[in-house]
């Protein structure tokens, strides 16, 4: 009776179960920030690239085929 007491305890005791679950917590976390952060920039350069198309256009006009 007292190596199943013992061995519950130990098992309650026992934190390497939680150690990964927070590593896998935090790992999800940085993937989510860096998830955002691309967004961010990939939205940030094609504003920039559409900027530039913009400013072209206007610079040199479109000419007509006849």
């Amino acid at each position: 009776m007292s190596t199943i007491t013992s061995a519950i305890k130990a098992f309650i005791a026992d934190e390497n179960g939680v150690t990964a679950i927070e590593y896998g917590l935090i790992a999800a976390l940085i993937g989510v920030a860096m998830a955002t952060v691309a967004d961010e920039v990939g939205d940030g350069i094609k504003r920039a690239f559409e900027q530039i198309r913009d400013s072209i256009n206007t610079a040199v006009p479109a000419t007509t085929a006849p």
